[in-house]
């Protein structure tokens, strides 16, 4: 979370009615952003997603909300701070998944830091509003056979961001704590090699989860959702003419973030975390939304009682 304001006195959120959610998200965030903005803090939103959870579709949507709210909504993606082609196959070189991209240390967090920070340090218009000039970068999946690549750099006018990601907030943890997790799951060396490797990798990034200063979660009802929903998300592309990958290579590419980040390490400690949940059903639907620390509640009850259940 940001450090630069400190958080401000806010109403706690309520579960909506699952027909509302979209409206209930919206009025919480620009709630939010407009707080911030009166405190003259100019706002970045995090949202966090297993890949193919909707987080563009989300993102796209939002940004829509804000306009006619009259907010200009920026939006990035992690992916958009991917390394150059070159650098970024040699820093991959030899990850067990067989990947260009994805894991953590294929991406220069400072390409996005950086032009934030100086987004946010501009002077503020006589009006009072936090429009100000922004600079960021942008890549391409679909570039390489799907291996993507950089393209120029986004140019425009922006009162709040939006920086979304399948890794977004997820910190370095204790080196204890993830020997034992490695064993306990049964991780044979290479695994255990590069989870390593991509625990110190975050280290890098830490200054750019920094700038959130409110965090919005997508969360799967099982984790073994995220690759469904990664195949038809590839198959809707193929469909419609755009560049796809092999089944093969986007299986890879699934398995590279489920298994170098697993979510009991690093996506679950960011709930307690979180400004709003939303829970998703096999169909991508909402279930159930609310503040993260009600969910890490449901998924703690749940636990135990299936604890409880098996003796």
């Amino acid at each position: 979370m940001s450090e630069a304001i400190q958080p401000l006195p806010q109403e706690q959120p309520q579960e909506q009615p699952l027909g509302q959610e979209q409206e209930a998200l919206t009025l919480l965030l620009l709630q939010d952003c407009r707080r911030m903005i009166d405190a003259g803090h100019r706002p970045v939103l995090g949202l966090n997603g297993p890949v193919g959870s909707g987080k563009s579709t989300l993102s796209r949507q939002l940004r829509q909300d804000f306009a006619r709210a009259g907010l200009q909504l920026a939006v990035a993606s992690i992916d958009d701070a991917y390394l150059p082609w070159a650098e970024r196959r040699q820093r991959m070189a030899g990850n067990p998944f067989g990947v260009s991209r994805v894991p953590p240390g294929s991406h220069d967090p400072a390409a996005l830091a950086e032009p934030l920070l100086c987004w946010r340090e501009q002077p503020w218009r006589g009006d009072g509003r936090a429009t100000a000039a922004l600079d960021l970068p942008r890549f391409d999946k679909t570039l390489r056979d799907g291996e993507g690549d950089r393209t120029p750099n986004w140019h425009g006018q922006s009162d709040a961001v939006l920086l979304e990601g399948w890794l977004l907030g997820c910190r370095p943890v204790p080196e204890q704590e993830l020997l034992a997790w490695s064993a306990a799951a049964g991780l044979e060396a290479p695994a255990q090699a590069w989870l390593q490797r991509s625990n110190q990798a975050l280290l890098a990034y830490l200054q750019l989860w920094g700038t959130i200063d409110q965090l919005v979660m997508l969360w799967p009802s099982s984790w073994n959702l995220p690759r469904r929903w990664r195949f038809q998300a590839e198959a809707r592309q193929r469909r419609s003419g755009g560049g796809w990958l092999r089944p093969e290579r986007l299986d890879q590419l699934v398995q590279a973030t489920l298994q170098s980040l697993p979510a009991p390490l690093y996506q679950r400690p960011l709930l307690q975390q979180a400004r709003w949940v939303r829970e998703l059903d096999a169909r991508r639907r909402c279930r159930w939304q609310g503040p993260g620390g009600e969910l890490v509640k449901r998924l703690d009850q749940s636990s135990s009682a299936c604890s409880s259940a098996t003796g």
